[in-house]
């Protein structure tokens, strides 16, 4: 028995855009002081990893390198600054024009009004 959908599928599962022409429009941002571009729609993710290869963050404990890892927001090795906004995971976040990004180094402060 084939079950059909009746529901809409919700946006994060749209087919991808199998036309085969990539985009030409650019959007510039800013990685730990160093000036980057990248296509429209790309994750600060794969922007940082296609433009250099600079680590995203140092662990608090060893002081270790991390990079993406899993592109889904699963690992948490991503995370950076974005904007001044700590703790974004950069698999997660699409980049936009004049974003200031900064890698993560050891643990984020506690914010105590936020929590």
């Amino acid at each position: 028995m084939l079950f059909v959908w009746s529901h809409s599928v919700p946006s994060v599962f749209r087919p991808l855009d199998s036309s085969g022409e990539a985009t030409t429009d650019q959007v510039s941002f800013e990685f730990d002081g160093v000036a980057m571009r990248c296509p429209v729609g790309t994750s600060v993710a794969a922007a940082i990893l296609s433009n250099s290869d600079s680590a995203f963050r140092r662990t608090p404990v060893s002081g270790g390198a991390r990079a993406a890892f899993c592109m889904m927001g699963a690992c948490y090795d991503c995370l950076v600054e974005v904007d001044g906004e700590p703790n974004q995971q950069a698999c997660m976040v699409t980049v936009r024009d004049g974003m200031c990004v900064s890698p993560m180094h050891g643990a984020a402060a506690f914010d105590e009004a936020s929590a």
